[in-house]
């Protein structure tokens, strides 16, 4: 049985859609990935009883972007090494030059999006999909979330709400090239990233099924 895809707006002061062929540099996407979108759907509400299926994004405020740099961190703290400054003085720091670098970030700046999805229920599952759509929509209304959701990076927080079906899109049409749609764990070596030539038509950008990109979760 198809479903009416369910809808959720989302906002935020900055997002950052990372292009993996940028090698050092952050430089995001001009909209959402389908797993950037999958990732906001899933910290407001996910069971693992049933999966997220992206449809579309609709694109509300002109895409604008912000530079800037950041110091970051290059390695993370081992568990071992952790341990061992229990039972010594020793602690970790990232003052030093060898642990910290400054990266170049370019972001979207204000933006504002429609999500449109699909919940589908796994194999093997018995539950009617109509549950998991009715737990949505309230935790959308209440502005619940199992984890607070975010615009492609963690310091990107996004507030979300629910959708104003009479809201305008920009109405911009553009080629957006080869856009990551998610990895593809099936091989054992290593995950394998799966593209999809993306487009924005009138404001909207449409992703295609998983099935049609050769992904099956």
């Amino acid at each position: 049985m198809e479903y009416e895809p369910l809808s959720v707006r989302v906002w935020g002061e900055y997002a950052c859609f990372t292009r993996p062929d940028m090698k050092v540099e952050r430089v995001s996407y001009a909209v959402p990935t389908p797993s950037g979108a999958r990732g906001i759907l899933e910290a407001i509400f996910w069971k693992p009883e049933f999966r997220w299926v992206v449809q579309e994004t609709r694109v509300h405020r002109s895409i604008g972007y912000a530079s800037f740099l950041r110091n970051e961190v290059k390695r993370k703290v081992s568990y071992r090494s952790a341990q061992r400054w229990e039972s010594t003085s020793e602690a970790f720091s990232a003052d030093s030059t060898d642990m910290r670098t400054q990266r170049h970030t370019l972001a979207l700046a204000d933006v504002a999006y429609t999500i449109l999805a699909q919940v589908e229920v796994r194999e093997g599952v018995h539950e009617n999909p109509a549950k998991y759509r009715d737990q949505f929509r309230r935790r959308v209304k209440r502005g619940q979330c199992h984890t607070q959701p975010y615009l492609g990076c963690r310091e990107f927080a996004a507030y979300f709400g629910p959708a104003d079906p009479d809201e305008g899109t920009i109405g911009e049409c553009m080629d957006l090239g080869p856009m990551l749609y998610d990895l593809d764990y099936s091989q054992e070596a290593r995950a394998a990233p799966v593209f999809f030539p993306a487009r924005l038509e009138r404001g909207v950008v449409r992703y295609p099924a998983p099935e049609e990109v050769g992904l099956c979760f």
